[in-house]
């Protein structure tokens, strides 16, 4: 069984990244796999780790911030979900995604609302898409210091927004999302509040989409 779900959906800068993994059972079994979001940065790495040496199979597909803007967010993940299972070096006879459906599918598939807090192969896509993302966006603040990636990770914080009005937007900001759109309208930042992911210190996550 293969579990697959997406990083970065809400924010308004850097790629989503879709990971799939399909565990293994007996001695391969991993503790502690839970959705993302709730492990703190270091348990996710620690558990990435684990993952990607254990698992019977995994992926992660990065798709960048010009195709979300080309193609649309959803279209984006519904065809990443599909690569990221299609690159798994292991066949699934059944797909866990979180969410929402993956049309078009080989196999058999279940969506599950919250799929990465009660399915542990879901988890451990989550786990991988989410420190994929992670890991990318650090490397993105070496080229864009001053919009603060490394912490806020592409989600809209005010301390992102004040960047944003400040500096303009980069090419790796999203500009089919609102908030980016409006610097091209009148100078404003809009933010609409937004639940995925986490900033330290900042409380809950706030995010614009189109």
């Amino acid at each position: 069984m293969a579990g697959v779900d997406e990083a970065g959906r809400g924010a308004c800068a850097g790629p989503m990244v879709v990971g799939a993994v399909i565990l293994q059972g007996g001695r391969g079994k991993i503790e502690g796999l839970s959705d993302s979001k709730l492990l703190t940065p270091a348990r996710r790495e620690e558990l990435y780790a684990e993952i990607t040496k254990r698992a019977f199979a995994w992926s992660a597909v990065v798709i960048p911030c010009y195709d979300i803007d080309r193609i649309g967010l959803h279209r984006c993940n519904i065809a990443g979900m599909r690569r990221a299972l299609a690159a798994l070096d292991k066949r699934p006879a059944y797909v866990l995604s979180d969410g929402f459906p993956v049309p078009g599918l080989e196999v058999p598939s279940l969506a599950m609302i919250k799929g990465d807090q009660v399915a542990a192969c879901v988890a451990a896509a989550s786990i991988v898409a989410k420190v994929t993302r992670d890991r990318i966006m650090v490397d993105l603040h070496d080229r864009y210091p001053e919009y603060g990636f490394d912490v806020h990770k592409g989600y809209v914080t005010r301390a992102h927004g004040s960047a944003l009005a400040e500096h303009g937007p980069c090419p790796e900001h999203r500009f089919s999302y609102v908030n980016v759109r409006a610097l091209r309208n009148n100078g404003a930042v809009a933010l609409r509040e937004e639940t995925d992911g986490e900033v330290p210190d900042e409380g809950r996550t706030e995010g614009a989409r189109a």
